[in-house]
């Protein structure tokens, strides 16, 4: 019986603790024995958790990271409490995904992994692994990730630093630290960030793209919208909808407010995942509604709405887009990062960055034709790509594939 240990930020809650449960019961599935350990935010799960370190190792660990901008060096007794937790497991494969968010200290991390020899996976969700501070350069349109990062112009980005810029130092010793495995194999998430990791320090190492897989028992089309529209008494309303776990500037949430400036009387703007904050500032034709990780009321929203709309001009996959089409739902995405390649021009629309009139225009067609008109299409797709039966099998061939050779 094999067993995996995966290592994620978050037990069970948020986009990547999603996918590593899932993939976690993948495993169990299979016969394995699985493990997931993680640093914050647990729900229960079907793997076994393992708490990497305490909420008071989380907040040292932020502290010099605001400090000292050496992000991912902290949490050093609570790295080495959880070495000897994987030493009494002794797993066969141990899977990576975020390594950011103030919990694990990743040159102990590494210099283990070197050590044991144990067989490394690791899923790359955004660009942290490969640059200096930042976790997304797009916006800023920087590339010094690909000789060496240094005058990090992102500092006051997650991971904030408030005083110091130890971007170069950081982009050397991850250079280092991560190149030093020969048993690794990284997967993106999406041919645009293969293409990224293809230029990065990482260009030797073996490198794949698995899509992110969804439940499409879960997200599905569904078969009466009008309830949803009357919980929100919209019911006579062409509904646009936008999601996401955190709203900042790269998110869109500056556009749907622009947007919200053209909708006529019938129309209406829902958004998902904002604070209270934000939702007290919304203007009268945007409803906002604070985040979910109840995934059936994501899918009843996602079903629910006519369009969706993905604004972000930063992104590595594009969870909710493909969630969206899952539920028969056509979508608008920018022509940035990996969000052009999920869309077709059956399923929806890809305008350029910041062209609000071209929003406008994609919407009219959508409304034009009906949902109807891409529903199909749009659940074809989700079944082509991103079914989560075949992508996370995906990792469990990888696994296999790379434990008997």
């Amino acid at each position: 019986m094999f067993k995996l240990l995966q290592i994620c930020v978050e037990g069970n809650t948020g986009s990547t603790g999603t996918i590593a449960e899932s993939i976690g019961l993948f495993a169990l599935q299979k016969g394995w024995d699985s493990y997931i350990a993680y640093g914050r935010f647990p729900r229960p799960s079907a793997s076994k958790l393992i708490r990497i370190g305490s909420e008071w190792d989380t907040r040292w660990h932020g502290l010099e990271t605001r400090i000292l901008d050496k992000h991912g060096l902290g949490s050093r007794r609570a790295t080495m409490k959880f070495i000897k937790e994987i030493e009494n497991i002794q797993p066969d494969i141990i899977h990576l995904h975020h390594l950011h968010g103030y919990y694990i200290n990743i040159s102990i991390l590494f210099k283990y992994l070197l050590k044991s020899k144990i067989p490394v996976v690791w899923t790359f969700h955004d660009c942290w692994s490969f640059t200096g501070h930042c976790t997304y350069f797009d916006f800023v349109g920087c590339d010094k990730w690909k000789t060496e990062c240094n005058n990090c112009p992102q500092k006051n980005e997650y991971p904030k630093s408030i005083f110091l810029d130890n971007s170069r130092q950081n982009f050397n010793l991850k250079k280092a630290l991560f190149t030093s495995i020969s048993n690794l194999t990284i997967v993106s998430v999406s041919n645009w960030l293969n293409n990224l990791v293809a230029q990065s320090f990482f260009k030797n190492s073996n490198h794949i793209c698995i899509y992110n897989g969804i439940d499409l028992e879960i997200f599905k089309p569904l078969d009466t919208p009008d309830e949803v529209k009357v919980k929100y008494k919209i019911e006579n309303k062409f509904v646009l909808l936008g999601a996401a776990t955190i709203w900042d500037r790269r998110k869109g949430l500056n556009d749907f407010i622009k947007l919200s400036q053209y909708l006529k009387q019938d129309e209406v703007i829902i958004l998902v995942g904002l604070d209270k904050i934000q939702i007290k500032n919304l203007p009268p034709n945007i409803i906002g509604l604070s985040r979910t990780d109840n995934r059936n009321e994501l899918a009843n929203l996602f079903g629910a709405a006519d369009v969706f709309l993905n604004l972000s001009v930063e992104e590595t996959f594009g969870l909710t887009t493909a969630e969206s089409m899952a539920c028969g739902t056509p979508v608008i995405v920018y022509n940035k990062t990996a969000s052009p390649e999920l869309v077709t021009e059956k399923t929806g629309f890809v305008v350029e960055k910041d062209d609000i009139l071209s929003v406008i225009n994609a919407i009219k067609n959508i409304k034009k034709n009906k949902k109807n008109f891409y529903k199909t299409e749009c659940r074809k797709r989700a079944i082509e790509k991103f079914n989560s039966i075949d992508n996370f099998k995906a990792y469990m061939d990888l696994y296999e594939k790379i434990i008997i050779n």
